[in-house]
């Protein structure tokens, strides 16, 4: 996607996917974008660089078929020889001001937040978007205790400039309880990724955003 849209992409992006390297990559990820993932991010802590970037140019044809972003997480060297739209660092990850100088300014940056002062500090900062979260316990984030959907109300209460997405746990049975919070936005995991027809998943879930 051209640097330019980008923005705007993310901007309208309500349906943000997290999968890890597979070996129906390809198919599967034909089916989700398809079916109206916005955004559908490579996270995949135990590959190395070789399998990775076999995954994320699997996932980079097709975000572009479908018009949707490609995210990498954590690997800045990963997101660049991809030619990925967006990079994403958790709190403990590489510095913005370091991703910038390797990846340029025309890669969208987005950040893990686990508490309020974290996410007032990613808009300051100027972080594209971030994720608000483990919302409800997950296996993706072993050990990270679950902040509840009292966060997203209050997040939702400091009016964010840039896009947010709830993150950590959310599916068909806890979709409802983060709207009610007041967000707009979901990152989803296993809810997709672990769904007997992931493209159906997708549409559920789509329909239940966008209502």
């Amino acid at each position: 996607m051209e640097p330019g849209r980008r923005a705007g992409r993310l901007a309208v992006a309500r349906l943000y996917l997290c999968t890890p390297v597979r070996p129906d990559l390809a198919a599967f990820a034909d089916a989700v974008l398809g079916a109206g993932v916005d955004v559908v991010q490579l996270r995949d802590k135990q590959a190395e660089a070789v399998p990775l970037l076999e995954a994320a140019a699997v996932l980079r044809e097709a975000a572009d078929r479908h018009g949707a972003l490609l995210a990498v997480n954590d690997r800045a060297d990963v997101a660049l020889a991809a030619g990925a739209d967006v990079l994403h660092l958790g709190q403990g990850d590489l510095p913005r001001s370091w991703a910038e100088r390797i990846l340029g300014d025309g890669v969208l940056l987005g950040r893990s937040t686990h508490d309020l002062e974290q996410a007032r500090r990613a808009v300051a900062e100027g972080w594209d978007y971030f994720a608000v979260g483990p919302v409800y316990p997950t296996a993706t984030k072993p050990g990270r205790p679950a902040t509840g959907a009292g966060l997203l109300r209050a997040v939702a209460g400091l009016g964010p400039p840039v896009p947010w997405f709830a993150i950590g746990g959310v599916g068909p049975d806890t979709l409802d309880e983060v709207l009610a919070a007041g967000a707009t936005r979901a990152v989803v995991v296993r809810a997709i990724t672990a769904a007997p027809d992931p493209a159906a998943a997708v549409t559920r879930l789509r329909a239940r955003l966008e209502a």
